[in-house]
């Protein structure tokens, strides 16, 4: 049986692994692990803990790897983590390298990017150029065998695409279906190109502060 697995990290995003999990883990002929720096617990940081099956040491070849985002996620690819040299170490041995939100940045680091159109979160995305990637505006972008999804949400439309590219469409959409993914956002907000500018600003700020306090 083929290997899914996500990667978790003290302060994930839960939305970036839950949204893609709801999908990846219905995939036929595949068996889905959480994966992180140690089995056990793994918290968000706030209200949400998930449970990793292994630990990066059991894990050396995977067929799907999946890097969800989160804060920490552009630290940790700022000044190196075990986690990242572990992506560097099994992504050339991929059928499908993946990453959402800033889990990009993650990949960036591990060398996966280089010459490599690539999108993450917004606020990120102008980061991606310095570990060589092409920063592309795109909800979702292929190349190759790596596909990243921007912000959060974005996920849900990474796993829909890979379910196509490996099962055929018709499969694709009895998965979107079965989520009811029929998104119809109460405002035109979801974008910076979008938002109102003092909402984008104000954003921007929060995450500013947060990260020089990390």
């Amino acid at each position: 049986m083929k290997q899914i697995a996500m990667l978790l990290y003290p302060g994930f995003t839960p939305l970036d692994a839950i949204g893609p999990y709801h999908a990846l883990s219905q995939f036929p002929g595949y068996e889905f692990s959480f994966v992180a720096l140690n089995a056990g617990p793994i918290s968000d940081g706030s209200a949400t803990i998930m449970q990793a099956q292994k630990s990066i040491s059991d894990v050396s070849a995977v067929d799907i790897l999946v890097v969800p985002g989160g804060l920490p996620a552009i630290t940790m690819a700022r000044s190196g983590d075990p986690l990242i040299d572990w992506i560097a170490k099994v992504h050339p041995t991929t059928e499908w390298t993946i990453s959402v939100c800033t889990g990009a940045l993650m990949l960036g680091a591990a060398g996966v990017l280089k010459g490599v159109p690539a999108t993450t979160h917004w606020y990120s995305h102008s980061e991606l150029a310095n570990y060589g990637a092409i920063p592309t505006d795109k909800r979702v972008v292929e190349s190759g065998k790596i596909i990243t999804a921007a912000g959060v949400s974005a996920g849900i439309d990474m796993s829909l695409v890979l379910a196509e590219r490996i099962f055929g469409q018709a499969f694709a959409e009895k998965m979107q279906l079965d989520m009811e993914y029929d998104p119809k956002p109460p405002f035109n907000a979801g974008h910076p190109r979008s938002a109102p500018a003092e909402v984008h600003a104000e954003l921007r700020e929060l995450f500013d502060s947060v990260l020089k306090k990390d």
